[in-house]
């Protein structure tokens, strides 16, 4: 079975030369190529997870180089779930991108860029999960970030291109902090693996540990966007096309999340930095919430729920429990598919209204009551409405919060009392403006939302009554026509043209990730035992280090 282990990075990897070599002279062989290829990881990460579960860490040497020489791959409970739900996650977003790209009929679409790019990032996430020492988990985070800058600037239009030179400096910096971290590292231990700083990290001086703690856990603050390093990424996301900003928002972020939890058990137990990482969560659930209410676009307010519900996960790693570490890893498993589900509804709805600006739309629950509920499930799972999976990770949270006594816990309790009676305030108020209410004098007529080259809105970005401030949307100046009729209209470079049917593959995948959402509600039991046994694994670190050492 450990054969099994490096197979999650080296299949994409592959792919990604096959769909290059095919390229746009056979777009169905491309397609198929990343559907079979992201349901065999889909697989084998399920495999992984059970096999992780049952007979304890799995791990490989590449090319049988034992540590600190060569690189170790290492799939555990922790692992092997975050494995799982991205490449599920990963598949539904491939699937509803592919529903895009046949309803669009674009021929000028670089699908030839878009599908290997995505087979990167992919290997990417990968490779960050089952990474078993520092150096390895610095090449997945390269790895994500040329695919990422590939991804969010595709089409190349003004918008795109200034949101993805932001999200590479941010990236960037991140990255030379990370180097010099793993630098220090080497220096004092004489190691970057996992395992070995285990035992090596606790014989250093106090200071020495707690600096390059300090810092690994800023460069993962960075990724996973924790309140104050978070600024970047309201205006970097909204902007991409709506699988890419979906997979970004449900998965990336949490790979910093993974991070953490990761290193603050395996390399620095004893929860020296825990009340920083208390107040980080707090700002980050309190300022990002608020920030979501002040939004009038949907996507940039999903954006904001998204910087605050990271929050609710630092906050289980700050508490540093056995409870609060089971429940951090709930609650990140639950929002990868929920947040991904909000974002690709984010595209629905603009392909269905013409604009996720919401003082713009309206009447959406009777003119698509599908999408309606489409929407309302995960908005709903996301508040943590009983019995839905977002309420079983916040009670978890929470109950270790109350058990753990301390000042910072009992602050975050109320913190995320507050915090999700602030997220149901803002879903309600999605549902009330695009869904509830009857359509505003003056909508965009219903239609599909068509990617376009064009960058002729840049020049007239800051001109007319429509354009809307601070929400990165361009100005929507609408001629009615009938159904199915093309529209004059042009919305960060989209054409529209008008229809009443929604791609059904988009659809069906955006269906998926709802059901994926609701089987962690059904399976909750399950699910709470797995996490809880992935958290005392962490605790423990024996199982893992005896894995990669043999000892």
């Amino acid at each position: 079975m450990n054969a099994l282990v490096p197979l999650p990075v080296l299949l994409p990897l592959c792919a990604t030369g096959l769909s290059l070599a095919v390229g746009t002279r056979l777009k169905q062989v491309q397609r198929f190529v990343s559907v079979a290829v992201l349901t065999a990881v889909l697989g084998l990460s399920l495999t992984l997870m059970v096999v992780a579960d049952t007979r304890g860490p799995l791990t490989v040497h590449l090319g049988d180089f034992a540590p600190p020489l060569g690189i170790t791959l290492v799939a555990d409970r922790l692992s092997g779930l975050m494995l799982s739900v991205s490449s599920a996650v990963t598949l539904c977003v491939l699937i509803y991108s592919l529903g895009q790209g046949m309803a669009d009929r674009d021929e000028e679409t670089p699908v030839a860029v878009f599908h290997p790019a995505y087979l990167i990032l992919v290997a990417g996430v990968s490779c960050t999960f089952l990474s078993g020492d520092l150096v390895n988990l610095y090449v997945g985070f390269e790895i994500m970030l040329v695919a990422s800058f590939v991804l969010l600037t595709l089409g190349g239009t003004g918008p795109r291109v200034r949101a993805g030179s932001t999200y590479v400096i941010i990236s960037l910096f991140s990255s030379m902090l990370f180097l010099t971290a793993i630098a220090m590292t080497y220096a004092a231990t004489g190691t970057a693996n996992f395992a070995q700083l285990a035992g090596r990290l606790a014989e250093l001086p106090l200071g020495v540990q707690t600096l390059i703690q300090a810092i690994l856990l800023t460069v993962f603050a960075i990724k996973a966007a924790v309140f104050p390093l978070a600024a970047w990424l309201p205006d970097s996301y909204p902007t991409a096309p709506a699988p890419v900003t979906a997979v970004f928002a449900g998965l990336l972020t949490k790979v910093g999340v993974y991070c953490m939890l990761r290193t603050e058990t395996l390399l620095f137990p004893g929860n020296r930095l825990g009340d920083l990482l208390m107040a980080a969560a707090l700002a980050s659930m309190v300022i990002g919430i608020l920030g979501a209410v002040a939004q009038t676009d949907l996507k940039r307010l999903l954006s904001f729920t998204l910087i605050s519900h990271i929050g609710f996960m630092v906050f289980g790693i700050g508490l540093a429990t056995r409870d609060a570490y089971g429940g951090a890893i709930v609650y990140v498993a639950h929002h990868i598919t929920v947040q991904t589900t909000l974002f690709l509804v984010a595209g629905l709805i603009e392909r269905r209204g013409g604009t996720t600006e919401l003082t713009r739309i309206g009447g959406l629950a009777k003119a698509a009551p599908l999408l309606a509920t489409l929407f309302f499930v995960p908005a709903m799972n996301l508040a943590g409405i009983p019995p839905l999976s977002g309420f079983i990770g916040k009670l978890a949270l929470m109950r270790a919060g109350v058990a753990d006594g301390g000042v910072w816990a009992w602050i975050l309790v109320v913190g995320s009392a507050v915090t999700s009676l602030l997220t149901l305030y803002v879903t309600a108020k999605v549902w009330n403006l695009a869904f509830w209410r009857a359509a505003p004098p003056g909508q965009v007529a219903y239609g599909t939302v068509l990617e376009s080259d064009s960058e002729e809105e840049d020049n007239d970005a800051d001109e007319g009554p429509d354009h809307i401030r601070g929400s990165g949307d361009e100005p929507v100046r609408p001629r009615h026509q009938p159904a199915g009729r093309a529209v004059a209209a042009t919305l960060h470079g989209h054409a529209v043209t008008t229809t009443t049917q929604l791609p059904r593959l988009m659809t069906a995948a955006t269906a998926a990730t709802v059901v994926l959402g609701l089987a962690f509600t059904v399976l909750g039991g399950p699910l709470t035992s797995y996490t809880d046994r992935a958290a005392a694994e962490l605790i423990a670190r024996t199982p893992y280090v005896e894995a990669v050492l043999g000892r």
